[in-house]
Parts: structure tokens; C-alpha cells; sequence
């Protein structure tokens, strides 16, 4: 009974040395970091220096965080919850993510 049981500790740290590693690749130093928002104020999409991102929708301020990535200017997002997304960056100003355009707030001093 204890091998299948090591086998599966096993390979439960084998599936997640990959994402580990993936963590260590990230591209924080691009243009688009900030906060961007649909017209409406609706969603509201962080993405933080870190190349993780923090999404607000409507009242639920922290509706879905993870991790991204940028590639010139399409950016490709890993959410904490397991599922996957990507968007593109139309100018620098605008971004298209999931069926909605997103524009960037600008900071406040």
C-alpha cells in the first residue's frame, strides 16, 4: 500500500515543478504594467511590476489573480485558479482581453 502512495506524492511534485520554473521566467520590464479598466469602470485589470496581475470585477475587487507575460504585445495570463487567457495590445493605450477593450488609467500623483 505505501508504493502507490509514494508514486503519488511523486508525481504530484513532479506537476508542479514545472509552473515553479515558469515563475522564475518572467518578463516584469515592459511598457504596460499599470492599471487598465473598462469604459463602464466594471473590470478593472492590475498588472503589477511582479508579472503577477489582480482583476476586480464590479464589487469583487480581487476576482481572479495569477501570473503573465508579455511578448511584445500580446501578453498571455495563468490564473491561480488553473485556467488560461490572453490578450493584445492594440497601442499603448489599449488593451483587448477576453471579448472586452480595456484602456489604461492613468496613475495618479
Amino acid at each position: 500500500m505505501r508504493q502507490p502512495f509514494a508514486a503519488l506524492i511523486t508525481a504530484a511534485s513532479l506537476s508542479v515543478q514545472p509552473a515553479e520554473a515558469q515563475e522564475t521566467n518572467l518578463q516584469p520590464n515592459h511598457p504596460y504594467a499599470g492599471m487598465w479598466v473598462t469604459d463602464d469602470n466594471r473590470v478593472r485589470h492590475e498588472l503589477l511590476p511582479s508579472g503577477r496581475y489582480v482583476e476586480a470585477r464590479g464589487q469583487r475587487e480581487r476576482a481572479y489573480e495569477g501570473r503573465y507575460e508579455v511578448d511584445g504585445t500580446h501578453i498571455e495570463y495563468w490564473d491561480d485558479t488553473g485556467f488560461t487567457a490572453d490578450g493584445d495590445f492594440v497601442d499603448a493605450n489599449t488593451l483587448h482581453h477576453g471579448g472586452m477593450i480595456l484602456r489604461r488609467k492613468p496613475a495618479t500623483p
